[in-house]
């Protein structure tokens, strides 16, 4: 029994021993391994540690600013915190325990992010196993710093920035606006996205294994800031424009309206708005159908406007003269099977009178024996059916027919501005022609761009049409469109809207277009009140009034004298 016990005994030690000894081996071996590792894989070590914790972040860069020609921003730039949050990391922490300290953080959190406790628990919880989602994209840094403040695991934030438009609603249609990644969707923002844009920088950071960056380890590539866009538009003409039209628009009880001004000596564009508009700063009710530019994407049919190059094909062609006589009476004109009707019988008219009056019997006539190839080549010249190629996406190029046979009542309706659609832009631009006497310029959106020129039609023909239009205001359909101290010349419009069954009588298409001071022009103007309810008003009533207030407010911020006072200045000069 003895011997027993004795052999157990050894037994039991020997185990030990060899236990013992095994585990002495595999120190050693984990010792010798460590060793190895540290010594000869140290490198490769670090390149895997390196790979799971060393990320790179990018750098956003800093969007170009829009200005208008003085230098006064459109579209600035401001920094800004985007708030994001790894859910699984804040589910598991004790944020959504029933904890009182813990409730009070997830009021205070929800309060800031403008959300209620349990619509906040109810947004998180379906995104529990993600890593990452925006909380709010764009805060005050003053904010998200008080959300930071509250030391949530689990919660982020990223610098970007915030754009904003300091000229809101007044100056949207031309400048846009960018989305949440500050790429440009509408407007100049859009059209000059590559300009205005910059490159993103990088730079490499080292991150925990819960996503924090807890050091900066060096710079990649430094971020390239955007170009600034300095464009032709004059911000104090573009207010009393936006302000005159929208007021035109809801006294009328018009659909809409858009204005447009051109500086003749350069061709730019120193102001265009629409109505109805929007503000870019708040795009909580933002309503697509106010977003694009009327003056540049919409069509119309520009009616009585064209008639003075209708006019100008004829005293080209030699065979007629301002004073060139077109019988009208009795006051209708049968074509074809169309009736052509003057408000009154006019009789006998000079050309000049037939633009004042805005005649359709004179204008169909005058039609009736001029090449209507001539004429549409006119129209092709100056412009229609083409882009103004400004630049601006989505800028429509209009509609301009081209007939292998044209009937006489083509022939009729065309010369008085029916059957071809041209864009406010578009019909701007033809009257730049006139203004710059007879040659044709780009009209461009930038500030120092010098677009193209070519000559359409003779100085002395050019001359000709602007004294015609001079009569227009003087004695004619567009008196309303005169300015205290200054020669105005210009040409209203009246069109039928088409509707779903054919032209709409109740509705209709207000234009007035013009130039002053006559003599020698600076600026050039196009008014469109559309869909204006006001029963038997047309261009001369409803857009000649509003271009007179625009055109004088510009006149005197831009420094024109009155052509009285020029008289007399030159007149000093003289006798000096």
């Amino acid at each position: 029994m003895k011997a027993g016990n004795q052999a157990a005994k050894h037994g039991w030690k020997g185990r030990v021993y060899i236990l013992g000894l095994i585990v002495v081996l595999i120190s050693v071996a984990m010792t010798t391994r460590l060793i190895y590792l540290q010594v000869f894989d140290k490198d490769f070590l670090q390149d895997k540690g390196d790979a799971r914790t060393i990320r790179m972040e990018r750098i956003n860069a800093h969007r170009g600013i829009i200005q208008d020609r003085s230098g006064k921003p459109l579209a600035v730039s401001t920094p800004a915190l985007s708030l994001w949050a790894n859910p699984a990391r804040m589910l598991a922490s004790t944020l959504f325990s029933e904890h009182p300290p813990e409730q009070l953080r997830l009021a205070q959190l929800a309060t800031y992010l403008n959300y209620d406790v349990e619509a906040f628990r109810a947004h998180l919880y379906p995104l529990r196993h993600k890593t990452f989602v925006y909380l709010q994209r764009h805060m005050p840094p003053a904010k998200a710093r008080q959300v930071l403040a509250l030391k949530i695991p689990g919660i982020y934030a990223e610098r970007e920035y915030h754009r904003f438009y300091p000229a809101g609603e007044v100056a949207s249609h031309i400048v846009g606006f960018t989305n949440l990644d500050d790429k440009g969707i509408e407007g100049l923002e859009k059209s000059f996205d590559s300009v205005l844009a910059g490159i993103s920088g990088k730079r490499k950071v080292l991150k925990n294994q819960r996503g924090e960056i807890i050091r900066d380890i060096m710079p990649v590539s430094e971020a390239v800031p955007g170009k600034t866009l300095r464009i032709g538009i004059d911000l104090r003409i573009q207010y009393l424009a936006y302000r005159e039209l929208k007021s035109a628009v809801s006294h009328y009880r018009a659909d809409s309206g858009s204005l447009v001004v051109l500086d003749v000596a350069t061709g730019q564009v120193l102001a265009m708005v629409n109505q109805p508009s929007y503000n870019p700063n708040d795009r909580v009710a933002l309503d697509y159908a106010s977003v694009r530019n009327r003056a540049l994407t919409d069509t119309y049919e520009p009616g009585s406007t064209v008639k003075p190059f209708t006019l100008g094909v004829a005293l080209q062609s030699g065979l007629f003269q301002p004073d060139s006589l077109i019988d009208t009476h009795p006051g209708f004109l049968h074509v074809g099977k169309h009736i052509v009707m003057d408000p009154k019988d006019y009789g006998l008219l000079e050309l000049s009178q037939i633009i004042a009056h805005s005649s359709q019997v004179g204008i169909s006539k005058l039609a009736l024996q001029l090449n209507e190839h001539d004429i549409r080549d006119m129209f092709q010249k100056l412009g229609f059916g083409q882009s103004t190629h400004t630049g601006f996406i989505g800028e429509s190029a209009g509609y301009l027919p081209d007939h292998r046979r044209w009937s006489d009542v083509d022939r009729v309706t065309f010369a008085y501005g029916y059957g071809l659609l041209v864009t406010p832009l578009q019909l701007a631009a033809a009257y730049l022609t006139i203004a710059k006497g007879g040659i044709k310029t780009e009209v461009n959106l930038l500030a120092g761009a010098v677009g193209e020129s070519v000559r359409v039609f003779p100085a002395r023909v050019a001359a000709q049409i602007k004294q015609m239009l001079g009569r227009v205001v003087t004695e004619g359909t567009g008196t309303k469109a005169a300015i205290a101290g200054y020669q105005v010349a210009g040409k209203s419009g009246t069109v039928r809207i088409m509707g779903p069954t054919g032209y709409q009588e109740t509705k209709h298409l207000a234009f007035f277009v013009g130039m002053v001071p006559l003599q020698a022009p600076r600026l050039v103007a196009v008014v469109v009140i559309n869909g204006s309810e006001i029963e038997g008003e047309g261009g001369g009533t409803l857009a000649a009034p509003v271009f007179s207030r625009v055109m004088s407010s510009a006149l005197r911020i831009l420094n024109v004298p009155p052509q009285r006072e020029l008289a007399q200045t030159r007149s000093q000069r003289g006798g000096a």
